[in-house]
């Protein structure tokens, strides 16, 4: 479980260093079905399971994000189009409270219990708890959820970035369409017990919000790269985790630390100089 975790860590930095939205929840997985794989090989692994809780939903999310935002920003604009635009985008930005709110719980409906399901996996196999029926302890909860919570409130600028301005240029109609798609999807997946990437999920609310009011709208090659990324999670994020599986823990928390560092590090190197409106003085 430390080299699946040290795996999905060493690549949610990746992306997160090249900006670049891409799954933790697959990450995650990847990384655990990769250090699973090294230590006990194939019969450690529940393939159909893999297939139709990871894979398959992982493919089809974002394909209906997509379309349930293309079809919500055509109806939003047909309602709204001899409105004019400042009450209208008035109105969708206090939407955007709602909408927001509940991709926000839709959010935390999926990924926080992956994070819980983790610390109670963890506790299983210390023996803390029982396999066949146990509850998931109050600690857990309170634990997962305020990472979640101070991860997305401290948030990556390199992510937000693009998410808001890289993918489309995005107005509050289109804002709202993809967070009420994107709160839609999840919340049906997770009703349904799909663990889905609200990454994912949110990604192709935006480029089909922005594609459904016109295909030029989207920057198809940074959509491209992120889809790329999507690709690799699974595969890198497990090879990470195998190989910290065959090393000592003390070297792997060492290489997680470095790891940690050289992103930071990289961060503050490459970060863009504050803008200025102050005009040079002739000397």
């Amino acid at each position: 479980m430390f080299a699946g975790l040290v795996g999905a860590i060493a690549w949610n930095l990746a992306t997160w260093y090249f900006g670049l939205p891409s799954s933790s929840s697959h990450a995650l997985i990847g990384g655990l079905v990769g250090a699973a794989l090294a230590a006990q090989g194939t019969s450690a692994i529940v393939s159909g399971g893999l297939v139709e809780k990871v894979i398959v939903p992982g493919i089809v999310a974002p394909i209906l994000a997509f379309t349930v935002a293309g079809v919500a920003i055509v109806v939003s604009y047909n309602v709204i189009g001899k409105v004019r635009p400042g009450p209208v985008n008035r109105s969708y930005r206090l939407g955007q409270l709602v909408t927001g709110s509940l991709f926000s719980l839709a959010h935390g409906t999926n990924d926080a219990q992956k994070t819980m399901g983790i610390i109670t996996l963890a506790l299983i196999a210390h023996g803390n708890l029982p396999a066949g029926s146990f509850d998931v302890p109050t600690w857990v909860i309170v634990a997962s959820a305020s990472a979640i919570a101070l991860g997305t409130y401290t948030g990556g600028w390199r992510i937000i970035r693009t998410m808001g301005s890289r993918i489309i240029k995005m107005d509050p109609a289109q804002g709202f369409s993809a967070q009420g798609a994107g709160a839609a999807v999840v919340l049906a997946a997770t009703h349904l017990g799909y663990p889905l990437s609200t990454t994912h999920v949110i990604s192709g609310g935006v480029m089909g919000a922005g594609a459904a009011k016109r295909l030029s709208a989207v920057r198809w090659g940074v959509a491209g790269n992120i889809a790329i990324a999507w690709v690799l999670t699974l595969p890198a994020a497990g090879i990470v985790g195998a190989v910290a599986s065959l090393v000592p823990a003390p070297e792997a928390i060492r290489l997680l630390i470095v790891s940690i560092a050289v992103t930071l590090t990289g961060r503050r190197i490459t970060a863009p100089e504050p803008q200025t409106d102050r005009v040079p003085q002739p000397a």
